[in-house]
């Protein structure tokens, strides 16, 4: 028992309709009263100065707030990006406010209110309905002599086979097949070659009548096509729709879900000193200007997913924050893909596979935490079992 003249405090970070019904909170006012305890803080950029000093005096009228930069007031500068902070009760009074502004402010509004609201519509690839209520599992497949993680045990066809069947067996939600390697310093392979290790396994596929969705990573255009006619169902391209200038335009035609991955430079190059200003607004940026170009180019939205690329022109530490600050390219409205599976940033690049898993797992249990979309794994009865614990 603690004493009437002690104060007893607990952080209280989710749950929120829970303990407030636990304190005995009147439960028809419950889902609204959600709103005043649950808080965000929202990067804007490139606002004009009449847009920040409006949205700035709007926030501070609701008792929420706005960060401006410090010569906003001073006029020294053209625009400044800002930090919007308050409940969502607030935020949605500023964007009720922010509707009757001038400055195209109504727009912001829009934006705002999709931020706090918004949720993925379900995703139906090869009959598979994708609902976004759990992570799924993308279990990888290499047809190469030379991955990092097992390059060679999958390059036979009846290797390949074999594992492709242990894979469905062990519960993926989609299997990705591979026969371009694109680790640090390896070289492109050619369209002839790739298509000339897939194009079996799909046939396969087909002849078996397999429904588990299948992606091809490619970054090719060529491969794209004539592996989508083959009956693969998505494509993943790391270089983010930059290698092949024709990519974009195949895929929409296609009309397929694509996979857009960021990367700073090529597996030539990428991990030659990869530096960034600010990493995840670069990213970020990157990622919204390379979706904004697929839309433009015919790829329709609802067929965009998207990958920080772990791994691709990004150091160590870089990766790390990376996991950490994941949830950021949710504003993208986006699902995102996240692929750490025995890949360097584990720091025991000399062990086996074995070992390399379990650390792959423990990385994911925190990256499942943060409600990821799709995690791309190479142990996929591993991941089954973590997700039944969670």
């Amino acid at each position: 028992m603690h004493s009437m003249n002690d104060f007893i405090l607990k952080n209280v970070n989710s749950n929120l309709e829970n303990e407030l019904e636990q304190i005995g909170f009147d439960k028809s006012y419950l889902h609204k009263a959600v709103d005043k305890f649950r808080y965000k803080n929202i990067k804007i950029f490139d606002l004009t100065l009449p847009q920040a000093t409006v949205l700035k005096q709007t926030a501070i009228s609701v008792g929420a707030d706005c960060a401006l930069h410090r010569e906003t007031i001073t006029s020294k500068i053209e625009k400044t990006d800002c930090i919007l902070g308050g409940s969502f009760s607030q935020l949605k009074k500023i964007s009720q406010k922010l509707r009757k502004q001038p400055f195209k402010l109504s727009k912001l509004a829009d934006l705002i209110d999709k931020n706090l609201d918004f949720k993925f519509n379900p995703l139906t690839i090869n009959a598979t309905v994708f609902d976004f209520t759990r992570p799924y599992i993308v279990g990888v497949l290499n047809l190469t002599q030379n991955s990092f993680s097992d390059g060679g045990d999958f390059f036979e066809f009846d290797n390949a086979v074999k594992h492709l069947f242990e894979m469905i067996e062990d519960g993926a939600d989609i299997i990705e097949l591979g026969a371009e390697s694109t680790k640090p310093s390896s070289s492109p392979v050619s369209a002839e070659l790739q298509l000339e290790k897939l194009l079996p396994v799909l046939k396969l596929i087909k002849e078996k009548e397999i429904k588990i969705p299948i992606s091809v990573d490619t970054r090719s255009a060529e491969v794209a096509q004539k592996c989508v006619e083959a009956g693969a169902d998505i494509i993943n391209d790391v270089s983010g729709l930059e290698y092949d200038e024709l990519m974009a335009e195949t895929v929409a035609r296609l009309n397929i879900p694509i996979i857009i991955q960021h990367s700073k430079g090529t597996p030539e190059n990428m991990q030659i000193n990869p530096t960034y200003t600010n990493l995840m607004d670069e990213i970020f940026i990157k990622l919204k200007n390379t979706t904004d170009f697929a839309i433009k180019n015919g790829i329709k939205p609802e067929n965009i997913i998207i990958d920080a690329g772990i791994g691709f022109g990004k150091t160590k530490e870089q990766n790390f924050e990376i996991i950490s600050r994941v949830e950021e390219l949710f504003a993208l409205n986006f699902p995102v893909m996240l692929g750490v599976s025995r890949k360097n940033l584990l720091g025991i690049t000399d062990q086996s596979n074995e070992a390399k898993d379990i650390f792959t797992l423990a990385l994911n249990s925190t990256i499942i935490d943060k409600k990821i979309n799709f995690i791309r794994v190479h142990n996929v009865k591993l991941h089954k079992h973590l997700l039944k614990l969670k």
